[in-house]
């Protein structure tokens, strides 16, 4: 079965702006896929076209597209990647190919009766990835919150994934608690996480209290996490923080001291993206994952510098960072053949569409960080839900960290 026909269409993601869906067709089969947007964003990443240009862009990948087997899956990004002529989709823009990219394995899957997962995962997708919930945020999420850009939360002792959201869920609404108690308003960030004008270390203490009552009331263990977003803390000399100014050794010891101090599982982003030496160095240090989000951007020529150097332990993965599944695929494989954990990614820019939780699977990956509340994050923790509760032989578990 071949590529039919190729349809975009301008809707919009969870902040209220335009972007882009995708639709192919073949037969009287068609799977759709829609980019999200970063607000937090490396300088890698593959461009984000003005949907604008959406009549242009369509007639020049429908036409090289159509035609194509709907099975070949690597000639269709490789089609994508020679009609935009660039090494970072300047010239279609990075969120028309991986809309492309991903609704074609969708079709595929489809069209073969299988869940996406299982299409690109096979017999080796029998894992679900932990959830890792943003609770409390700041940063270029919410200005005028916290420092670090967000305060995380993984469910380590929950034994299956709806035991696990349904702890992070009770700590998004514990939290909130907190809040009151104390009288600190809080509104909501672009992921769902509280956002309050309170301090870095007020908002450790506050997870740390929330957690705890979690644990007396389900049983379940938490552990905390952070990404700190630290490109957006950089001015070129220092981290600047509200009431300090650190260097990169002082920023380094400070993200051991957190890590120490409350029990870190996850720290995403501690140093600037293009400080290799500092990831390596607090990656010595630490015993704990060291994800590099800004720094690799889902890009196999930067985790290999990363691998080089004995930068970070874990991979942050982003499909629309580098524009294609094929692409997608190859960072994950060079990532988990040299040790890397890998975590599949929301956007703070999110729509409903579901396929990370798929990828997630297929990719085994460590975590999924997906938020924990609102409508485009649930559609993704839902769907690992269905896909743990449809699964006729009870294969497939949830990952033990």
């Amino acid at each position: 079965m071949i590529i039919e026909d190729v349809i975009y269409r301008i809707v919009f993601d969870s902040r209220g702006n335009r972007t882009v869906e995708c639709e192919v067709h073949s037969e009287d089969f068609y799977a759709t896929a829609i980019a999200p947007a970063g607000a937090s964003t490396g300088t890698e990443e593959a461009v984000v076209k003005d949907v604008s240009f959406i009549d242009e862009i369509q007639e020049k990948v429908s036409k090289a597209l159509i035609g194509i087997s709907v099975f070949d899956q690597i000639t269709v990004d490789e089609t994508l990647r020679e009609i935009d002529g660039t090494n970072n989709f300047s010239g279609i823009g990075g969120n028309f190919a991986i809309t492309a990219s991903l609704a074609t394995a969708k079709l595929a899957a489809e069209i073969s009766g299988f869940p996406l997962y299982a299409y690109l995962g096979g017999i080796f997708a029998k894992e679900l990835p932990y959830p890792l919930g943003n609770v409390i945020g700041g940063g270029a999420h919410a200005p005028g919150s916290t420092n670090i850009q967000e305060f995380l939360v993984i469910p380590v002792g929950a034994d299956n994934f709806l035991d696990a959201q349904t702890a992070n869920a009770l700590t998004h609404r514990k939290i909130r608690e907190e809040l009151r108690e104390r009288n600190i308003f809080a509104a909501k960030g672009d992921e769902g996480a509280w956002a309050a004008q309170i301090s870095d270390e007020m908002a450790f203490e506050i997870i740390k209290s929330a957690t705890e009552k979690v644990k007396d009331e389900t049983g379940i263990e938490m552990r905390m996490g952070v990404d700190v977003a630290a490109t957006e803390l950089w001015d070129g000399e220092r981290y600047v923080y509200r009431d300090r100014k650190l260097t990169t050794e002082e920023q380094v010891s400070y993200m051991g001291e957190l890590a120490d101090k409350y029990s870190l599982l996850y720290i995403e982003d501690p140093l600037h993206e293009n400080d290799f030496e500092g990831f390596a160095e607090l990656t010595r240090a630490v015993k704990c994952m060291v994800c590099g989000d800004d720094i690799f951007v889902t890009n196999i020529k930067r985790i290999q510098r990363g691998i080089e150097t004995g930068a970070a332990n874990t991979v942050l993965i982003k499909p629309n960072q580098i524009g294609t599944l094929t692409d997608t695929f190859r960072a994950v494989k060079l990532s988990k053949d040299s040790g890397y954990d890998i975590v599949v990614s929301h956007r703070s820019g999110e729509t409903e569409d579901e396929t990370i939780a798929h990828l997630s699977v297929a990719f085994n990956a460590t975590l999924i960080k997906t938020g924990v509340v609102g409508g485009e994050r649930i559609a993704k923790l839902n769907e690992l839900i269905r896909i743990e509760s449809e699964d006729e032989l009870s294969m497939i578990k949830i990952k033990r960290l």
